[in-house]
């Protein structure tokens, strides 16, 4: 097994290649927070080694603060960084998918009037 440092602006779709996003821009995830990112590795089978919340990667150093993306994860992935980072982004996604689904009946449907 692989270990590696995983960034949450190396998944970030607000961010160039030069700020450190690692994977293809369409399979970059908005901003993605470290909370979510440990989620997604946890329901991928990916072990987290270690968090660092306050950590921030020296590359977005000249950037905005609102680009500032703090935390660092230490992981533990069978697969290779590469990998294990589109892994994490679509993960995140589905995340996001699922948090924003309507919950309970579907309205939209009316009641027969009874007479």
């Amino acid at each position: 097994m692989a270990k590696f440092v995983v960034w949450p602006c190396e998944l970030d779709s607000r961010l160039g290649r030069k700020y450190g996003r690692l994977v293809r821009k369409d399979l970059a995830v908005d901003n993605p927070s470290i909370d979510e990112i440990i989620e997604a590795a946890e329901s991928a089978g990916i072990k987290v080694v270690e968090v660092e919340r306050e950590k921030m990667n020296p590359r977005l150093s000249a950037l905005e603060e609102e680009y500032r993306t703090r935390g660092m994860l230490r992981v533990d992935s069978p697969h290779g960084k590469a990998k294990t980072l589109r892994i994490l982004a679509q993960k995140v996604r589905e995340i996001r998918k699922n948090r924003n689904k309507p919950s309970g009946k579907k309205h939209g449907h009316k009641r027969k009037r009874r007479r």
